[in-house]
């Protein structure tokens, strides 16, 4: 059975997210769409790439991911169908792929399947639905759009080394309030060597040693530890570390390593 993904900005309040869901129906009634998530905040782009880059290679190889963040319909705006190691992904131009993506697609087409441009009030129903149904039933790109040699390119914010230090920051917060750093485990194991290491963070709060999980320590606790997404992530077992740690979006951290 062929699977699309939802992934989108359109929460769960009003009407929006069951007219994509039911055109996909329409097109494709024995489709199997899974929601990523629908609470992206709203045009949040690199919350939606870092969501989506963590989750797609999840899913069976041939999976259409509909990725529906700042795709308002202009006369500037451009509407992707891709291939990325053996998934599919339609989306807008705006540069969420480039962030998503660790090397150069295998395909990458602008779609041209848009009928009456009166009608696009929606991208989402319009366009973005009739794309991917027609991608899980199987149409090539080159069917639905013209090829696109280069994606719009965004940069994330990266850590800076300085001889013996990290300085990273803080580039997600997930439903549990643990606050997720641009620190990647690669990059943390490459700088350290077989040194110790002290996390600073805001108010003098220090962490030196590295969990395996979050039990690992006493309920109520800081920790930090590698997650599901491979970057350093700052915890309270059992609590809401961005909350009482004073940490969000942007902050800095560092990480010292000493012998």
């Amino acid at each position: 059975m062929a699977v699309i993904t939802l992934t989108t900005d359109l929460g769960d309040k009003d009407f929006y997210q069951a007219a994509l869901k039911g055109s996909i129906l329409s097109l494709l009634p024995n489709v199997n769409i899974v929601d990523i998530t629908h609470s992206i905040a709203a045009f949040n782009i690199p919350q939606a790439a870092f969501v989506l880059k963590n989750s797609f290679h999840y899913f069976p190889k041939g999976t259409v991911h509909l990725v529906g963040i700042d795709c308002v319909y202009s006369r500037d705006t451009h509407y992707l169908a891709i291939k990325y190691r053996d998934h599919y992904f339609v989306g807008s131009d705006n540069g969420i792929f480039s962030l998503m993506f660790e090397e150069d697609p295998t395909e990458i087409v602008e779609i041209n399947i848009i009928q009456d441009l009166k009608f696009l009030h929606f991208p989402l129903t319009d366009i973005f639905a009739k794309a991917c149904c027609m991608i899980a039933s199987g149409v090539p790109l080159n069917e639905i759009g013209v090829p696109v040699e280069q994606l719009r390119q965004k940069v994330n914010l990266s850590p800076v080394i300085d001889k013996d230090i990290i300085r990273g920051s803080v580039i997600y917060i997930d439903s549990f309030q643990n606050v997720i750093t641009n620190i990647s485990k690669d990059l943390f194991t490459k700088i350290q060597g077989n040194r110790n290491f002290s996390l600073n963070f805001k108010r003098g709060e220090t962490i030196s040693h590295l969990s395996w999980h979050y039990n690992e320590v006493p309920e109520g606790e800081k920790l930090c530890l590698f997650g599901i997404s491979n970057h350093l992530e700052i915890a309270i077992n059992k609590g809401n570390a961005s909350k009482l740690l004073g940490l969000y979006l942007n902050d800095i951290v560092t990480v010292a390593f000493h012998p």
